[in-house]
């Protein structure tokens, strides 16, 4: 009996496993919520993309409600998302972009080539600035209020669709 017992027990590890695997399939990782809603934007000091020698630290983002878009010139999705950052550039939304573990000659080519909707671009070439920020790929956004408080973040490139659910969520805090 107990011979029996223990050929069954990898079986049953296996189907505990698979069953936690198959309904993990159905969940949508950029429904998560981040954890840093509600709380202050990381500290951090980093040099801008533009200027190696301008440093900037997270009171850029003090005073005026703005979306923060992490990007890099080795995403594709960075460049679909382009032109709706662009989009919301001219409709007035300010944007704060973060180039991440990307070079400087790459990103500044990537925004020669499609297009410039940043007001400042933080130069995070390491990554210590989106893994403070809990990015699990790029791109993706962050809505932070006037206070710099992260209030809203959306995962994934923003699509023609979205831009009309961004332009709301920065009208609701501004």
């Amino acid at each position: 009996m107990k011979r029996r017992l223990l050929l069954l027990l990898p079986l049953l590890i296996f189907l505990g496993l698979g069953f936690f695997l198959y309904r993990g399939l159905g969940m949508d990782p950029s429904a998560r919520d981040s954890v840093l809603l509600a709380q202050k934007f990381p500290p951090f000091t980093l040099t801008t993309l533009e200027d190696p020698s301008r440093r900037v630290d997270e009171s850029l983002l003090e005073g005026e409600v703005t979306l923060v878009n992490v990007w890099a010139e080795w995403c594709p999705t960075c460049k679909e998302e382009m032109p709706q950052l662009l989009t919301l550039a001219e409709r007035g939304v300010r944007l704060v972009g973060i180039n991440y573990k990307d070079t400087r000659a790459k990103g500044q080519e990537f925004l020669d080539e499609f297009g410039q909707p940043f007001e400042v671009n933080i130069f995070d070439p390491v990554g210590d600035l989106g893994f403070e920020l809990g990015v699990y790929g790029v791109p993706e956004t962050f809505l932070v209020d006037a206070e710099g408080v992260i209030r809203y973040k959306h995962t994934g490139y923003i699509t023609p669709e979205d831009v009309e659910q961004v332009m709301q969520e920065v009208e609701k805090w501004r």
